[in-house]
């Protein structure tokens, strides 16, 4: 399956020790294309209170695909779209710009 920029999938997110797993929502930040079949996710979570800097409340959660209020969470990962569970939305390009934002404070690149 092809993914695109914005596309909400379920992939099982590797903890940050590498030890375990949970399978959550993320949204696919890369462009399509390239030779690799690797996305770059920024993963999505449930636990909307005590967000750090950066991390935000998607405002149209439910337009999105998801069942409950959703924050964007600190973090980006290169995955195999082969790991992907399946696609479940999309977030709207206002909300991929505030992604894009967040991505560039984690990052020192702005």
């Amino acid at each position: 399956m092809n993914y695109l920029r914005g596309d909400i999938v379920l992939f099982p997110y590797p903890f940050t020790d590498l030890q375990a797993k949970k399978v959550r929502p993320a949204v696919i930040v890369s462009l399509p294309g390239g030779k690799y079949e690797d996305v770059f996710i920024v993963p999505l979570t449930s636990r909307i209170h005590n967000l750090s800097d950066g991390e935000f409340l998607l405002g149209k959660w439910k337009a999105a695909g998801l069942n409950v209020p959703t924050a964007v969470k600190r973090g980006c990962v290169l995955v195999d779209t082969a790991l992907i569970l399946t696609k479940i939305g999309n977030v709207q390009s206002e909300e991929l710009f505030n992604i894009e934002k967040s991505l560039k404070k984690w990052l020192y690149l702005i």
